[in-house]
Order: structure tokens, then C-alpha cells, then sequence
């Protein structure tokens, strides 16, 4: 019997502007809206659904302002994970939740927290590569670069990793991902048309063809205010390890997303690829050299 797995995602545009409402006010409507379209998975049957980078808010890395900290909360012991563990044990559904954290005064991390269809709290992802390169994306001013590794998590329904938006363009996590026995990897991001819309059905159909597991990437939609880095263009997608997309989102709209995944496509991929089997780590120490090391090599 087919091991199939029926996995969804949530875009969603925020177009409430914190020149006109509290951080909080929007915070609560960005909750209300995922909360609305949760429920609107369960009625589909998902069984594993993730949300967008950030989820409760607007992309603010689009300014420098300490103003957003108070966004921060505990993982697990904040009260927007523990909100999310009730849904998730009322809908025997998996959440890939998104969320600022914070781990003590100063120290903040741009973090997915995972919890099981029966509510539990299995961990969390911390974004590894934190971008500071384009005008808007000013990351490195609010998120620590991540220290917990590439976890994958054994959900009720499949073994789920997580990469967070800037990661993707990084295939050195996507591949310990694979080694950790990923079965689908979750990108929860806020990208912008231009330079990146080319790349965004590149790159991560790429991780999925390299390490034969399926990718669900979320993009955010619209033009969020009162910042003009430009329009988030959606497209979330499903693609599988063959690298296709089988499932697509439109450009601008919210939309829950929602795919049926045969997770038996993995072995049948890694049966006739055997990129695992073929792979030669021993030869990758460059990859990973440091600079210091560099510097010492030369000077030798």
C-alpha cells in the first residue's frame, strides 16, 4: 500500500501597517487569519501543514528598529506555541510553526518549532544563514546566526526537516537534512520579486532531486507597508524527490495549499540515484575550511 501522506501550506499576505496599529494588533490578525485557514486544512484532511518565515507578522527585517523585539517569545513555553499545540492535538495535525524567539535578553533567533498531531512539541529549527546583503532584508540587526543544528523530526506522519528562506541557497544544510533521514524538508521564507524569483524554482527542486525527499516552499504575497522592497510574489509549491512540482499556489492571493505525497516516490527515486551510495565526504575537506586555516597553510 502506498504510503501516502496528504501535506499543506499556508501563504498569506499581512496588510496591516505598523504606522497604523499596534505590533500586537497585528500580531493577534495575523494569528486569526492562519488560525481560520488551520481549520480549513482540517477539513481537507491535512495531516502535516506549514506555515510562512515569520508568520505573525510582517516581514519587518525591511527596517532596523528595536521596536520588534517585543515580537520575541519563548519556544516552546510562549503562548503562541502553545496556542498552535492545541490546534494541532484538536486536528491530529502536524505544524511547522515559524516564530521569533527569543532565547535570553539580546539573543534572538529567527526559529521553527515542530509539534505533533498529538500536540507534543518535538523541537525546533534555528535559521543557520542569516542574509544582511540586499536593501529591505536586514536580518543580522534581529536574528543570531542558528546553533542547533539540521534536526529532522519523527511526526506521527512522516520524518520532517526544516531550512528557513535565505538557507535554501545553501546546499550544504539541504544535505545533512537528507543524511538525518528527512522524508520532506519545509522552507517557510518572505522573498521578493526580482533576482530571487528566477532561483525559486531552481534551487530547491534541486535540494530535492540531490537528496531524493520532497520540499514544500512558502512564500508570504503582496506589498506589505508602509516599506517598498517590493511585492511578495507567493508561488508556494510541493515538489518531489524527482524534482517537479506537483503543486502550486498562486502569485497573490492567500491560499491554503494542499498535496497528497507518496512518500514510497523517496525509495523508488534513491533506488535508481544512488547519490547517497556514491557521495565522497572524504574529499569534501575544502568545503570546509576555515579562513584561519587557510591563512595557515599559506603562511606554512
Amino acid at each position: 500500500m502506498a504510503r501516502n501522506v496528504r501535506c499543506g501550506l499556508i501563504q498569506v499576505h499581512c496588510e496591516w501597517s505598523p504606522e497604523k496599529m499596534s505590533l500586537g494588533d497585528i500580531k493577534e490578525k495575523m494569528i486569526a487569519k492562519h488560525e481560520r485557514l488551520i481549520a480549513d486544512a482540517a477539513k481537507k484532511k491535512v495531516q502535516i501543514l506549514g506555515l510562512q518565515e515569520l508568520f505573525y507578522g510582517p516581514y519587518f527585517c525591511a527596517e532596523q528598529q528595536t521596536r520588534w523585539y517585543e515580537l520575541t517569545e519563548r519556544v516552546p513555553n510562549g503562548p503562541t506555541i502553545s496556542r498552535m499545540q492545541k490546534l494541532a492535538k484538536k486536528h491530529q495535525m502536524v505544524l511547522v510553526v515559524p516564530i521569533y524567539e527569543v532565547e535570553m535578553p539580546g539573543v534572538y533567533y529567527n526559529t521553527a518549532a515542530v509539534i505533533d498531531a498529538d500536540g507534543r512539541y518535538l523541537g525546533k529549527y534555528r535559521k543557520h544563514h542569516i542574509p544582511h546583503c540586499h536593501p529591505g532584508f536586514w536580518e543580522k540587526f534581529y536574528f543570531t546566526p542558528g546553533n542547533a543544528g539540521y534536526p529532522v523530526f519523527e511526526t506521527r506522519y512522516a520524518r520532517v526537516g526544516v531550512y528557513i528562506c535565505y538557507d535554501r541557497h545553501f546546499p550544504e544544510g539541504a544535505r545533512i537534512l537528507g543524511l538525518n533521514g528527512a522524508e520532506i524538508v519545509y522552507n517557510p521564507s518572505a522573498t521578493v520579486a526580482g533576482l530571487s524569483e528566477y532561483l525559486w524554482e531552481l534551487e530547491q527542486p534541486a535540494h530535492a532531486v540531490a537528496n531524493a525527499y520532497f520540499v514544500a516552499a512558502i512564500n508570504r504575497v503582496g506589498t506589505e507597508q508602509p516599506w517598498k522592497i517590493g511585492e511578495f510574489y507567493g508561488k508556494s509549491y510541493f515538489c518531489n524527490p524527482r524534482g517537479k512540482i506537483v503543486a502550486q499556489a498562486s502569485r497573490d492571493k492567500d491560499e491554503l495549499l494542499v498535496a497528497e505525497l507518496n512518500l514510497d516516490e523517496i525509495q523508488q527515486v534513491r533506488d535508481t540515484w544512488q547519490f547517497y551510495r556514491d557521495r565522497r565526504p572524504e574529499s569534501y575537506g575544502e568545503i570546509t575550511r576555515t579562513r584561519a586555516a587557510e591563512n595557515a597553510a599559506a603562511a606554512d
